[in-house]
């Protein structure tokens, strides 16, 4: 609310139900709303991290360390933090990894330009020197990264175990590390562009993860081919075909009731016998056209009437049906058939090929593992596990470890983990800020006191004396060891690169960058206007201030 210039009209501005925060309040609650979901993160860091234990509102429990799935099921009012939610999965869409360090990241930003904020520098001072040093800090990754090929097995055995250490998943990392990188490697292509170029493509569509509770998570294997959590429809179909050709039907194999308000009136036994006759006739064309084709293993999107199964089990058809919409494009694509909604249009030429097609017992449940397939490139890892919670995570962490790899092999660099190259991007950037002689210089220095929080939180998680580790590591780093970082497994200050924990050079730049986008977000907005919850309207007094009218 505001007076004119003579004091006489007082004017609303909001309407009613809607209230206004403005300036240094504005920025303080959108500030402090970001870095609570940062600290939320922040002890979850590393391999010594917490995990976190998430209770949706069916009392559906999901117990996990990773940063993606903790932000996708925190359920958050506050606009301030759903943005540094979206910006944190953007993250993971875009690498795979890291959200937990952008996110950490983007609160100590916005934590130092605070304390800019109260000795009154302005944020658009704050603002270009955050984005000076994140230019910096991008040249200097770049710089300190190392290029290592996709045939160095060993570097990326190395990332993934890395990838894997801060989860459930580190004490089987051994195993899981080696399949993950077999994995990647084969759905991963080279391709010669027109200008003499190699361009690697890895294909991630191809690969396909499946879950079998059961068994322990070292019986994790991985199948050349295409696994579905499926069995055969009848029980005299064969469980076993060689050369296997594959039909794949979108539609189900069923008489379709057609949606009109006619009405077939039945006043005898024999037409009825008439009517039930007709439709086992139509079944048992659309299975004959099936086995013309010279299909002998069909997958169907949906239902299969039972009496359509009898005919695929009599023409030694092995079928499956209710098959997900995205097993069907992987066997598709594995098998090089195409998905036909229609029977009718089947053709041979529609059909899918692969050596093998067999209905295994895993855990005392049947699965379909389709082997030898067309394109050798469509791979499985299955997954086993004690517990539903455990399965999940795991293939959480085997995800994460996925992309990681997929990473390396697209762009080629690595850097060393455990808040090395945080600290060492602090150093570079402290001297580049050194040269600034506006109020710029400040906030390029509070960049750098940012980016040590990271190193800092491995350390305090991994329950060191963050002051004694921070000391040693700045010592270090001016010494020229570019590598010392926090060695949370056996809490010391080691050089990382000597004790594999190698990460994509990728990862780290994105979530600077990541970071800086939600930090200058928040930064910019000095006015929110936001209508009144219900939770709001009960307690009000008709004050001027409340249910929306502030003053101004």
């Amino acid at each position: 609310m505001a007076e004119d210039k003579k004091g006489l009209y007082p004017i609303v501005l909001s309407p009613e139900k809607y209230a206004r925060t403005i300036g240094r309040e504005a920025m303080r609650s959108n500030i402090m709303a970001a870095v609570l979901v940062s600290e939320i993160l922040k002890t979850s860091l590393g391999p010594r991290g917490m995990d976190k234990m998430l209770v949706d509102e069916l009392g559906d429990v999901t117990v996990t360390n990773d940063g993606a799935t903790i932000l996708d099921q925190m359920h958050v009012e506050h606009p301030a933090a759903k943005l540094i939610i979206e910006i944190a999965k953007t993250q993971d869409k875009e690498v795979g990894d890291g959200t937990k360090r952008s996110t950490v990241l983007a609160g100590e930003l916005l934590k130092r330009a605070d304390e800019l904020l109260d000795k009154n520098i302005h944020p658009t001072v704050i603002i270009e020197g955050y984005n000076k040093a994140a230019i910096i800090a991008e040249e200097l990754v770049n710089k300190l990264a190392q290029n290592i090929s996709m045939d160095d097995e060993e570097t990326l055995i190395k990332v993934a175990k890395s990838a894997l250490s801060s989860k459930l998943a580190s004490i089987y990392s051994d195993k899981l590390a080696t399949i993950i990188v077999d994995a990647v490697k084969k759905v991963t292509d080279v391709v010669e562009l027109s200008t003499g170029e190699k361009k690697i493509i890895v294909d991630l569509d191809s690969l396909k993860i499946e879950k079998k509770i059961g068994g322990g998570v070292e019986e994790t294997s991985l199948i050349d081919g295409i696994v579905i959590d499926k069995e055969k429809i009848h029980g005299e179909m064969p469980k076993v075909v060689s050369n296997a050709k594959i039909a794949l039907i979108g539609d189900a194999i069923e008489i379709k009731e057609t949606e009109t308000d006619a009405r077939i009136n039945i006043s005898s036994p024999d037409q009825l016998e008439q009517f039930l006759s007709k439709e086992r006739e139509m079944l048992k064309k659309m299975v004959e056209k099936i086995k013309e084709v010279g299909a002998n293993v069909v997958f169907v999107q949906k239902g299969v009437d039972d009496l359509a199964a009898y005919y695929l089990a009599k023409y030694g058809i092995l079928a499956v049906r209710r098959v997900k919409k995205s097993d069907m494009e992987k066997i598709a694509k594995a098998t090089g058939g195409k998905i036909l909604n229609s029977i009718d249009e089947l053709s041979e030429n529609d059909l899918g090929y692969a050596e093998l097609v067999e209905e295994r017992k895993v855990a005392d449940e049947n699965m379909i593992f389709i082997t030898g397939c067309k394109n050798p490139k469509a791979v499985t890892i299955l997954i086993r596990a004690g517990s539903e919670h455990v399965a999940d995570e795991i293939e959480r962490s085997i995800n994460d470890a996925i992309k990681d790899v997929a990473t390396v092999i697209k762009y080629g660099k690595v850097i060393a983990g455990g808040g090395a190259l945080e600290m060492e991007l602090g150093e570079g950037i402290r001297k580049e800020a050194k040269k600034e002689s506006s109020k710029i210089q400040m906030a390029m220095l509070a960049f750098a006191d940012a980016l040590e929080a990271i190193p800092s939180a491995l350390a305090e998680n991994a329950g060191m004396d963050t002051i004694e580790a921070m000391t040693q590591l700045r010592a270090l780093h001016e010494q020229g060891k570019k590598w010392a970082g926090i060695d949370a497994t056996e809490g010391k200050v080691k050089d990382m690169w000597e004790k594999n924990v190698i990460e994509p050079a990728n990862i780290t730049i994105q979530a600077i960058k990541s970071a800086v986008e939600a930090a200058i977000m928040i930064l910019k907005i000095d006015d929110v206007i936001a209508a009144v919850g219900k939770s709001m309207e009960g307690g009000s007094s008709g004050k001027p201030g409340e249910e929306g009218e502030v003053e101004e």
